[in-house]
């Protein structure tokens, strides 16, 4: 069973309705139990990253997902998702984030329309399970900040708006994605089905 965190934001259901149509059971859940028992989890995300740490940590959602996933259960994080693996996030303010991967977000700086939304080809910085099998590498993104100063270690895939930035990012049992795999038609399918055979 998948877990798909609930703080009360984001595309839930078009998430699960992803992983459904791949053939996976999943709950969508703000129970801590639920996270345990889980074989993975996943955390989605749409919307500004102030309100949705908040939200985690209200819910003590945050301490949970960090011990599971020190114990090395497979975690993915998209969109706002990923950005909340970070250190911190400069969305209108400086905000803290789970500081599970290294690394801070901004917001673009291109003489191009911001928000970044539309279809984009990454570029694969390191191969991991996430990308098996897929050979189209254009993705589906809606965002306006992007992840900054990572490692280069953890750098998995980067995409070219006005200027090259982190589209994806694995640290050991922990991926974060910052494009739409649950939009981005029947290669995001085939990313969010490998995911699953993640263990």
């Amino acid at each position: 069973m998948i877990a798909i965190v609930d703080y009360g934001m984001g595309n839930l259901r078009s998430v699960q309705k992803a992983f459904e149509y791949v053939g996976r059971n999943t709950i969508i859940t703000d129970k801590a139990q639920d996270l345990k028992d889980a074989s993975q989890i996943v955390l989605p995300g749409v919307g500004a990253f102030k309100d949705a740490i908040s939200a985690l940590d209200k819910s003590d959602l945050s301490g949970i997902l960090k011990s599971e996933i020190a114990k090395g259960k497979p975690f993915l994080g998209i969109c706002l998702g990923m950005q909340m693996l970070f250190d911190k996030s400069y969305e209108d303010g400086e905000y803290q984030g789970l500081g599970i991967i290294k690394g801070e977000v901004k917001r673009f700086e291109v003489d191009l329309k911001i928000p970044h939304i539309g279809w984009n080809e990454l570029i694969i910085k390191k191969r991991t399970p996430l990308f098996d099998g897929i050979e189209d590498r254009n993705f589906y993104f809606v965002h306006s900040y992007h992840a900054s100063g990572c490692l280069a270690e953890d750098i998995e895939t980067s995409c070219v708006y006005g200027y090259e930035f982190t589209a994806s990012v694995n640290k050991d049992n922990v991926w974060g994605v910052q494009f739409h795999p649950e939009k981005s038609g029947d290669t995001g399918l085939k990313l969010l089905t490998n995911f699953t055979k993640i263990n």
